[in-house]
């Protein structure tokens, strides 16, 4: 059993503890830490947890306390890991890990140098639809992945503080492109180095300092990329979209919107539907059980379960770092409109990856190309020459 002190009691603290009581039951949240004494005191005895305070290095110190989680404000996250890590507690912390990649190498340097447990809790690549998509790719289903595109789109965030960049750090690049761009790194492969970026972040429609639209492509060292689409204006609820596609197969995910349950409603009469869910009337998108499909129960009993092995979970804090590095070239991409190079400062995958290469051999004198049947029922072939390199067709005989 895990006696955990969870710092922050907003809208991420109530998923979090929920996903904690529920699934893996034995572990407790045994005191929430929060800013408002009003808000932590409601916090505590909606989720029946025994103790609050509005201080962080007490619920952090608590004798109790074996783990640490991590639901606070961006400018809070620095501040909170390096407390735990001096009090020598594990701790797990939400996403992004840092406003930038000089905040979160300190934290990963934090945790490291103290030799606590850590795991980066990016629910995005925990789904039930994810994680089997993963194994999917890893037993060699779509052979090579050359391509992943995953799009987090949604009306705004739910708290003041993200949309105060001195706070958050960044806009939607960095709110929901972390998520893509980790999920795309876990499909083409996380010890694949990440080499350029090429990114355009603008604010179109809010009165905000910081972006509300962002697109963007991180180049790999074996050639894949990853595509990452992200806006805080989309309309029409929270759309979450994966696509992976490889050398000899596709995959298309969908997490969100129209998932297999639409609901249509004259009535519209008050209550909650789903995340970011824009309307209590008209046609609904409700998720079955938001935790599951937004991957959070997969996440917790994969970080625990690996606290309580001394193993590693699936996601660290050096993954939170990487994701900082890419988020922070992505930047620097958005104001000089051209590629530029993700800079790692510690780098623990491969050192050299080939280049996607999926030559077929046809016979002596020609590589495969592709074969397609026609209209008429017939099978062509293109080929190309060893030789001489031109391309050429013919029909395959039956």
């Amino acid at each position: 059993m895990a006696r955990i002190a969870m710092l922050g009691a907003g809208f991420i603290g109530d998923f979090y503890t929920y996903s904690l009581h529920a699934l893996r039951s034995r572990d407790r949240v045994h005191v929430i830490y929060s800013r408002d004494e009003t808000r932590g005191r409601a916090f505590a005895k909606k989720h029946g947890i025994s103790g609050w305070t509005t201080s962080m290095k007490e619920a952090i110190n608590d004798p109790e306390t074996d783990i640490v989680v991590i639901g606070l404000p961006n400018n809070l996250h620095l501040e909170a890991v390096k407390s735990a890590a001096a009090a020598g507690k594990a701790v797990l912390c939400t996403k992004p890990l840092g406003r930038n990649a000089e905040e979160a190498i300190e934290m990963l340097e934090a945790v490291e140098k103290a030799g606590v447990f850590n795991g980066y809790l990016e629910d995005l690549v925990y789904p039930p639809k994810t994680l089997k998509a993963l194994d999917a790719v890893k037993a060699g289903t779509l052979g090579q992945v050359t391509w992943v595109r995953s799009r987090e789109t949604h009306p705004g965030p739910h708290s003041d503080w993200f949309w105060t960049k001195e706070i958050s750090g960044g806009g939607v690049l960095l709110d929901m492109g972390c998520h893509c761009i980790e999920i795309a790194r876990n499909y083409i492969g996380k010890d694949i180095r990440p080499v350029e970026v090429m990114s355009v972040a603008d604010t179109l429609v809010k009165p905000i300092d910081a972006e509300d639209n962002a697109l963007g492509w991180v180049r790999y060292e074996n050639g894949a990329i990853g595509q990452f689409e992200t806006s805080w204006i989309f309309r029409g609820g929270m759309d979450l979209r994966d696509e992976v596609m490889g050398t000899e197969g596709t995959i298309w995910i969908n997490n969100f919107l129209r998932t297999g349950f639409e609901m249509f409603t004259a009535g519209g009469k008050e209550g909650y539907v789903a995340e970011k869910a824009e309307s209590e009337k008209g046609w609904l998108f409700p998720v079955g059980d938001e935790l599951a499909e937004l991957g959070y129960y997969n996440m917790f009993t994969d970080m625990l379960n690996a606290y309580e092995d001394r193993s590693e979970p699936l996601e660290t804090f050096y993954d939170g770092y990487v994701v900082n590095e890419i988020m922070d070239a992505c930047y620097r991409s958005a104001k000089s409109k051209k590629w530029e190079p993700v800079t790692l400062k510690v780098w623990r995958g491969k050192e050299k990856t080939p280049a996607i290469s999926e030559v077929r051999e046809y016979d002596k004198a020609h590589i495969f190309v592709k074969e397609e049947r026609m209209p008429d029922g017939k099978v062509k072939i293109i080929l190309k020459d060893k030789i001489t390199g031109k391309i050429s067709q013919k029909i395959k005989q039956k």
